[in-house]
């Protein structure tokens, strides 16, 4: 049978005490009444015979060099001394050895006031370690983007160094006579388009939309008279009973929707189809076939002038609707009105006008019904047609006022928005404006031309 061995410590101010007990004690413990105990010297050695068939042994009693006394006991194996009352006893000894060490390690986590603030304090802080344990790859991250802060002030360091570099060559050309350059190179390039003769619409590019402003009809435009230097860029939005103009200064201007003046119209309008001209705003008053010519900076109606027989008021719109009876337009040959008549059955009716006057100059029946147009525009005093207003529209007839001839052509073009409300073309800039559902976008156009030489 196995015995379990067991080492008792305790200070030597207790040994006294002990050892005391334990010459009364032990000897009971083992049955042996003739045990003695003696206490010279370091150490103190007691000698005890215990019965065999009883299983209690002690070895020794001896004192370490730190004054602690050690007591060497063997005690039967737990189930043979559960009743018996020397293990009541050899327990109480325990607690006796043990209870004052105990108390020391306790007294050394209390603090001076008898609190266990110090024991708090240690839980504390290991916490507070722990909550920044996850904060280490963030620090890892920060010194990461500090490296790159500092490639990047070398690179910028570098840069300033090549602007410096081209500030001083550019130092060395006149302000003045950059400009004077510039604007022989525009003199050229104007000299230029006017030796490009008209042509025949071949093609339509993809849409560019400037802008995303106003209401789903709506009408935008610049000058379009050639040559001008105005770069001046008019919006109205809305197609019946509107009478406020904005007029931008430049196109980049009306891109951001700054630097803009307000004209108050005199008479409000219908539809969409104005068109500024040589610095006159052209249009058709509401409710009437009156068309109207305003002058921009005089901020007054020049003249206006009747008509005579053209539908008005969504008697014949295009197949959007939106008063769109009479639709003014300017291309390289001059101004034009694109109109119906009752007389006329609804056809489109193109009529040449005079700037000043608004004269009617002379007229042409296409024999194509408006209300199947979606919209129209001229170009080279040939009148192009597209078949709807909606997606997939293209553009489907051509009328040449030059041989009083029509031809249908298959002209495709993106209507990116799905609903263009206004289409004119700029024969100076010769681009397509249109309004497409609360979008202002333009069209390049591709013309066959022929070129004019400086003999012809």
């Amino acid at each position: 049978m196995s015995v379990p061995m067991l080492k008792i410590g305790a200070v030597l101010s207790t040994m006294a005490m002990v050892t005391n007990w334990m010459s009364q004690t032990l000897p009971s413990l083992v049955g042996l009444n003739g045990t003695t105990i003696s206490r010279g010297g370091t150490s103190e050695r007691i000698a005890l015979y215990p019965s065999p068939e009883e299983g209690w042994q002690i070895y020794s009693s001896a004192q370490d060099a730190d004054g602690k006394c050690i007591c060497t006991v063997v005690a039967p194996a737990q189930n043979m001394c559960n009743r018996d009352p020397r293990s009541r006893q050899l327990r109480q000894l325990m607690e006796k050895v043990t209870a004052p060490r105990s108390k020391e390690m306790l007294n050394r986590l209390r603090g001076p006031d008898g609190s266990m603030r110090h024991l708090n304090s240690h839980i504390e802080l290991k916490d507070k370690v722990n909550q920044l344990l996850p904060l280490l790859p963030v620090l890892e991250q920060y010194k990461a983007d500090a490296k790159m802060i500092l490639r990047l002030r070398e690179e910028v360091r570098n840069l300033s160094l090549v602007l410096m570099a081209i500030q001083e060559e550019m130092g060395a050309y006149d302000y003045e006579e950059l400009r004077q350059r510039v604007l022989l190179l525009e003199t050229r390039l104007h000299s230029c388009m006017q030796k490009l003769g008209c042509g025949k619409l071949t093609g339509v590019s993809n849409p560019i939309t400037v802008r995303a402003s106003g209401s789903r009809f709506g009408s935008w435009m610049t000058d379009t008279m050639i040559p001008s230097s105005d770069n001046r860029v008019w919006s109205m939005d809305g197609y019946f009973k509107g009478r406020r103009v904005l007029e931008y200064r430049t196109m980049n201007d009306f891109m951001k929707g700054q630097n803009f003046v307000q004209h108050l119209l005199p008479h409000p309008w219908a539809g969409t189809g104005h068109v500024v001209y040589n610095g006159s705003l052209y249009y058709n008053k509401y409710q009437s076939n009156i068309i109207i010519k305003y002058h921009f900076r005089s901020r007054s109606v020049l003249v206006q002038r009747s008509l005579s027989g053209a539908g008005y008021n969504n008697t014949f719109p295009y197949s959007w609707g939106g008063s769109s009876d009479i639709d003014l337009m300017a291309d390289e040959n001059g101004l034009w009105a694109v109109y119906t008549t009752i007389p006329n059955a609804g056809n489109i009716v193109i009529s040449r006008l005079e700037p000043q006057s608004l004269e009617v100059l002379q007229t042409w029946d296409t024999g194509f019904p408006k209300r199947s147009a979606g919209e129209s525009f001229m170009i080279c005093g040939t009148l192009y047609v597209t078949n709807s207003h909606l997606a997939g529209a293209k553009i489907y007839f051509a009328y040449y006022t030059n041989t009083s001839s029509y031809e249908y052509t298959d002209i495709p073009f993106h209507n990116q928005y799905s609903h263009i409300s206004m289409m004119d073309y700029n024969p100076r800039e010769r681009v397509l404006y249109t309004w497409n559902n609360g979008h202002q976008v333009l069209y390049n156009v591709t013309l066959f031309q022929v070129i004019k030489t400086s003999g012809d």
